[in-house]
């Protein structure tokens, strides 16, 4: 575990990174707390945009382009050659992921608990998909047909069902993390989830069932309030809102291209 960019005294200056996403060029990008999206790139940060906001969440769709959420405009908003909005009319939008036909899915944390998962066509055509309350619905992650959704508040992770017509359908829980906080999900292509907790300071694998710690910084250091996580080939991106920096974990494996 180090530190891949450290931010703290650069130009421009890495401001709370909360969601992190990985390009197909092999790029890193993350957003800042007054609206900045950044891109890492051979040893270099820079600023591309900026919302004017607060960024949380970020994810690319099959076409390279990236989208993020954006909790002081309640919007996501996509970012291609320049920015523009892509929905609206949230509440704390917070992560992002698309499926194989390329649809959005979008959480929205409330508290207390309230429906939180959106979904939406690649037109831009769609709204709320489960209207289940979910207790802070945070980081989000799709496996084999099915939605993961860390519920922070509820100190778990659940899993939704996607029914063949597209429909939410059973919800479960895969994992109870009493005293833990969860926040940001990835897979690995071995079906293993691995949970990015904002409190305590540290990373969790999960593999049927069995919760195991994959990462952990007693002293809130390297890894500092991790939020959402990200797979870089066989490396896993961390995002510290705690600091300034995104920390490099090493793993044994790759993870799932979505």
């Amino acid at each position: 575990m180090r530190v891949l960019v450290d931010g703290t005294l650069t130009e421009p200056r890495l401001d709370h990174p909360e969601g992190v996403a990985v390009a197909r060029d092999g790029s890193v990008w993350c957003g800042g707390e007054r609206g900045q999206i950044y891109r890492f790139a051979d040893g270099v940060l820079e600023e591309v945009a900026s919302t004017g906001g607060f960024i949380l969440g970020l994810a690319f769709d099959a076409h390279g382009d990236l989208f993020v959420c954006d909790i002081k405009h309640g919007a996501v908003f996509r970012y291609r050659d320049g920015l523009e909005r892509f929905a609206e009319g949230f509440k704390n939008p917070n992560a992002i992921a698309f499926d194989a036909q390329g649809r959005m899915y979008v959480s929205d944390s409330h508290t207390p608990a309230a429906p939180g998962i959106y979904r939406y066509e690649p037109d831009g055509s769609g709204g709320l998909w489960d209207e289940r309350p979910l207790h802070f619905a945070n980081g989000i992650a799709l496996y084999e047909d099915a939605l993961y959704v860390a519920e922070t508040w509820a100190n778990a992770v659940v899993r939704i069902a996607i029914e063949p017509d597209g429909s939410p359908g059973e919800r479960r829980v895969v994992a109870q993390l009493d005293g833990v906080l969860p926040d940001g999900l990835a897979f690995d292509v071995e079906g293993r989830l691995y949970v990015a907790c904002y409190e305590p300071s540290q990373i969790l694998r999960v593999e049927d069932g069995r919760v195991e710690v994959f990462a952990h910084d007693p002293t809130a250091h390297t890894l500092c309030h991790p939020t959402n996580v990200a797979f870089r080939g066989s490396d896993l991106i961390a995002a510290n809102l705690g600091r300034w920096h995104l920390t490099l974990i090493e793993t044994d494996t790759t993870g799932v291209l979505e």
